[in-house]
């Protein structure tokens, strides 16, 4: 059985499939703006209005650490335009 991504591979749930591919896309987002930005922790930490350490663990992908709110507000803050396509 071929699956479209690792969360096909490791959550059976549908529900919890999808939130983890949204909060996972989310965070790359954000990371990669953080990335091309060339900004510091505490640029970051001032942009999203987070401690320092919560940037780590944002730079560090632990999408768990952050409800799918929050990493929307995060990537409007970074100047991304976030929409959901259900179909």
């Amino acid at each position: 059985c071929i699956r479209d991504s690792v969360w096909d591979a490791i959550e059976d749930d549908p529900v919890k499939r999808e939130i983890y591919k949204l909060r996972s896309e989310l965070i790359d987002l954000i990371t990669q703006h953080i990335k091309a930005n060339n900004l510091k922790q505490r640029e970051v930490a001032a942009l999203l209005g987070i401690s320092q350490p919560r940037v780590s663990t944002l730079m560090k992908g632990d999408f768990e650490c952050f409800r799918m709110d929050t990493l929307v507000g995060f990537a409007l803050k970074c100047g991304h335009t976030v929409s959901i396509d259900a179909a």
